[in-house]
């Protein structure tokens, strides 16, 4: 009967201590509460305490990456698109992170989810598309802002992916294929327009000396000579046409 009675007390003693010392790693807190009341914030390290007095709430400090599941959003212009986006975020403050709010890492959750479906449905489709730096930005302030009193921090928001239906997709791919066609036709007008100014400068240049015409005449002549062709017409110039003609009325008188 001894040898029970001092076992049942052994166990009891084990049991006790057991509950009464706790090891936290480096990146964990203990906040301890003494008749349901806070104490303190302790760790990392032994922690020791009071049997049935105190109860302690285990918080990682790391930083938590959490998928947020894809939402279908609905832009300013609109269209409608399933987009799903990551966010990092870590504990700074336990004790508000417990005290303050039941289960953080939900209430993060749910609201990552209704901040990125309002903030992206104040935008057009193109904006979610070219300017998601911007957007993740604007998600990361706002989602800060409300996590600040329950001492998370959000430290980052990174939209993965936006997805279109076929439809959307092809009259994007037309868009862009008519968007390349008008810069061409800028582009080509650009260079016919500065060609014909180019060209107008030379005439006027050349307009202005009678022998750099005759000049650019003969360098004409060089270049069509030197191309393989059975048969070259020569131009003649005009003025050279009214001079052979005036010798020829002289002579007749």
């Amino acid at each position: 009967m001894l040898e029970y009675t001092l076992m049942l007390v052994l166990t009891f003693v084990v049991l006790l201590v057991a509950y009464a010392v706790r090891i936290l790693r480096e990146y964990e807190r203990g906040v301890v509460f003494t008749l349901g009341r806070f104490h303190k914030v302790k760790g990392p390290g032994l922690i020791i305490l009071i049997p049935f007095l105190q109860t302690m709430e285990k918080v990682d400090l790391r930083t938590v990456v959490m998928d947020v599941p894809t939402q279908d959003v609905i832009s300013q212009d609109n269209v409608s698109v399933k987009v799903n986006a990551v966010v990092y975020f870590r504990v700074v403050d336990p004790q508000r992170a417990i005290i303050n709010v039941e289960h953080f890492y939900e209430a993060v959750s749910q609201l990552a989810q209704t901040t990125l479906r309002s903030v992206l449905g104040k935008h057009e489709l193109d904006e979610m598309l070219s300017e998601r730096d911007k957007l993740n930005q604007d998600i990361q302030v706002i989602l800060d802002e409300h996590t600040d009193a329950w001492g998370v921090k959000v430290t980052n928001v990174e939209i993965k992916h936006v997805d279109l239906d076929e439809s959307m997709i092809r009259a994007i791919a037309r868009q862009a294929e008519a968007e390349r066609s008008r810069r061409a036709k800028v582009i080509h007008a650009e260079g016919e327009a500065q060609a014909a100014e180019r060209l107008t400068d030379a005439a006027e240049e050349l307009s202005k000396n009678p022998n750099a015409m005759t000049l650019r005449y003969l360098q004409t002549l060089i270049d069509i000579a030197g191309e393989q062709n059975s048969t070259i017409v020569f131009p003649l110039p005009v003025d050279l046409l009214s001079g052979i003609m005036k010798q020829f009325g002289d002579k007749k008188v």
